[in-house]
């Protein structure tokens, strides 16, 4: 089986799993793994974080962001913008209105990504190395090299977390990964 076809499958996998969390279950979880950011020890010093908007069936961190945002952290947001990411400051979740595939985006002018102290990353899976796969678009895979040494905090629900993520020469770690039941903190590896 080709590389492609195992991410796909890995993909179609992950996915089925996600979206078979009852409503109830998923913002418990979300809620948890949100609580878990908030009193993340890397996040103390940071000035810039970027979050994002969840789909459906992603893990919702709002809550951290507005946290984040009443210690007076710099919230930025992303927005696609062909096959990049723009990093949007946003205040207000209020602020985001319908974009790429109907996740919500900022609206404003972006910001210089080289600001970033740490990145939320959303993703389809992950496994206990901290390698990451995401919908297929590589978004964040264009978008990680950008941001330099950011922490990158990885998080996901429990039923996410797979034994290995099939990798690429681009694919890049997380620092950390956030489920509702724990963090786990990773050695910083170099793309394959």
């Amino acid at each position: 089986m080709e590389q492609r076809d195992r991410k796909a499958a890995l993909r179609r996998s992950v996915r089925d799993a996600r979206r078979s969390l009852p409503t109830p279950e998923r913002r418990q979880a979300s809620e948890a793994i949100a609580a878990r950011l908030r009193l993340l020890p890397e996040l103390l010093t940071a000035r810039v974080v970027l979050v994002y908007a969840a789909s459906t069936t992603e893990v919702d961190i709002e809550d951290a962001a507005e946290g984040l945002r009443s210690r007076g952290v710099r919230t930025l947001y992303p927005r696609v913008d062909g096959e990049d990411l723009d990093l949007v400051p946003v205040s207000r979740i209020e602020e985001l209105v319908d974009g790429h595939r109907g996740i919500r985006e900022p609206t404003g002018l972006a910001a210089d990504p080289s600001i970033v102290d740490a990145v939320v990353v959303p993703g389809l899976a992950f496994d206990l190395r901290g390698w990451r796969l995401g919908q297929g678009g590589g978004h964040y895979d264009r978008l990680l090299p950008r941001i330099g040494d950011a922490l990158r905090i990885g998080v996901a629900f429990t039923c996410q977390v797979v034994p290995q993520v099939p990798r690429d020469a681009h694919d890049i770690a997380m620092d950390l990964l956030v489920t509702e039941r724990s963090v786990h903190r990773f050695e910083r590896l170099e793309p394959a």
